[in-house]
């Protein structure tokens, strides 16, 4: 009898301690935008060195789905998102209630890329050209914006939808541009060798020098729970600060939970993007209210959102480490 109790009482206490851990130690899941790449390094940094565990959380990595992280976060799926500032003013303009808790880069390095045998140097290049999108309406407004510039006209665009196909593949059989981001498809082109001529959003545009890509949360969460989302935000903030610091360590992590990544790629790319995590800014992470409302009134007047949200809720700066 005596045997058995003692198990018995071993059994509750290692049952207490596990529900103790498992307290200390909440379950967090992150949904990427897009498959690993070098906007997403911080993120494995902090569960490679150990930053979220320090935290006590439980960090889970997921790879996107057919539906957007905005829309999986939004209806609590997952608990944070990896996305652009243009998904959280458009689910703000249509009240879905994601929050922007940190900037991951703080400049938009995206722009209209093509292969230099197509001659497009400016957007009335457009003309007479076939672009390749993945069937987002604001695509075409991007187009039509910035060849209003030059008295071009978005009817003599063929845009076609080529969903998540290869840039490379793309440009080489079906279209003769696309929109790209420089710190991943531009650093590639350079690697393979290949020379492109790229129209940056941000040099035609002072309103679309947004942030992309941001991490979000729900609102809910961020209310009931704003203690685990600032441990997440501390911990993944440390994640991108080695990147800064050490790129070389920040891309073999990367490449150590995504290896059939091109390890070309991912060093130069690494590389480059250190120097654009946090820019100018006073800290990595940061945003302020007048980029947001600068791209919102933008989308507004493109008539791209029913209505102009109050893009002081759409983000916060709350949960940066001081």
């Amino acid at each position: 009898m005596r045997k058995i109790w003692l198990m018995m009482m071993l059994l509750i206490l290692i049952g207490c301690e596990q529900t103790q851990d498992a307290a200390a130690n909440p379950q967090l899941s992150v949904m990427l935008d897009w498959t690993p790449n070098t906007n997403h390094t911080g993120l494995y940094v902090a569960q490679e060195q150990g930053y979220f565990e320090a935290e006590g959380l439980d960090v889970e990595i997921l790879l996107p789905g057919q539906t957007g992280a905005d829309q999986v976060v939004a209806s609590g799926q997952a608990d944070i998102g990896i996305g652009s500032q243009q998904a959280v003013t458009l689910a703000r303009a249509q009240d879905v209630p994601i929050v922007s808790v940190a900037a991951i880069i703080q400049h938009n390095t995206s722009g209209f890329a093509a292969p230099v045998d197509r001659s497009i140097t400016s957007p009335s290049d457009f003309e007479g050209k076939t672009y390749g999108g993945w069937g987002d309406p604001i695509e075409e407004a991007m187009l039509d914006a910035l060849m209003m510039r030059d008295q071009a006209d978005i009817d003599q665009v063929e845009i076609i939808n080529i969903g998540q196909a290869d840039f490379f593949t793309s440009v080489e059989r079906d279209v003769d541009f696309v929109w790209i981001y420089y710190g991943w498809t531009g650093i590639e082109a350079e690697v393979r060798g290949v020379d492109l001529d790229i129209l940056y959003l941000t040099d035609y545009a002072e309103e679309l020098d947004y942030y992309t890509p941001v991490f979000f949360a729900n609102e809910k969460l961020i209310d009931e729970d704003p203690e685990v989302i600032e441990k997440f935000v501390a911990a993944v903030a440390k994640g991108y600060q080695d990147a800064i610091q050490d790129p070389d360590l920040a891309a073999s992590i990367l490449l150590d939970a995504a290896p059939d990544l091109d390890e070309e790629l991912v060093y130069a790319s690494q590389a480059w993007l250190a120097d654009w995590y946090q820019a100018e800014a006073d800290q990595w992470g940061i945003q302020q209210l007048e980029v947001w409302q600068n791209y919102a009134n933008w989308l507004d007047d493109n008539g791209l959102i029913e209505h102009n949200p109050d893009v002081s809720k759409a983000f916060t700066n709350q949960f940066l480490p001081e």
